[in-house]
């Protein structure tokens, strides 16, 4: 065998030995709060990174401790590139932002039109006493559809990427 190519065979493995002993880069990790929700009937956990009303922004940062950041040109979002989340206003007292039943978001991670970036959808009972807890966007529109809630769109668009859903997670 030549020098040479001995050497270059010794340069090869004094390399991969290094490699090997070589510190690996620290794992990163983050710790972020995440909401509670429903889609399709199935309890998902989601987060909120970005909301296009100021107003919405301090209110979800107040309640997840944890800043969801102004981006007011969300709501210049086209409509092609939104889902739905339902917010109740009033009803069953719980874990949503109002303080009233879990959200409830269409479209899930999978699905055609799934999108992060959620219209906001203000859900009220006409009869807060008759509410019960709804799963679905399809139990939403079927509520209003029987004239048991009224749903507004006040334009507000907020990112709302899920963290866990049926069938997946990050």
């Amino acid at each position: 065998m030549s020098t040479k190519r001995s050497i270059g065979i010794l340069v090869l493995i004094a390399v991969a030995l290094l490699a090997a002993c070589a510190p690996k880069p620290a794992e990163m990790t983050a710790v972020l709060p995440v909401g509670r929700a429903y889609a399709e009937g199935q309890e998902i956990f989601f987060m909120h990174t970005e909301a296009s009303d100021a107003n919405v922004a301090q209110l979800l940062t107040d309640m997840m401790d944890s800043p969801v950041l102004l981006v007011p040109s969300l709501a210049d979002a086209p409509a092609s590139m939104l889902a739905n989340v339902y917010v109740f206003t009033n009803g069953l007292k719980g874990m949503g932002p109002l303080g009233f039943a879990p959200d409830v978001f269409d479209n899930p991670p999978g699905s055609v039109g799934y999108s992060p970036l959620r219209l906001l959808n203000a859900v009220t009972w006409l009869d807060p006493a008759a509410a019960r807890e709804l799963k679905s966007a399809a139990e939403v529109l079927a509520a209003e559809a029987a004239g048991e809630v009224t749903i507004e769109q006040p334009g507000i668009v907020i990112n709302m990427p899920f963290v866990v859903w049926a069938g997946g997670k990050r």
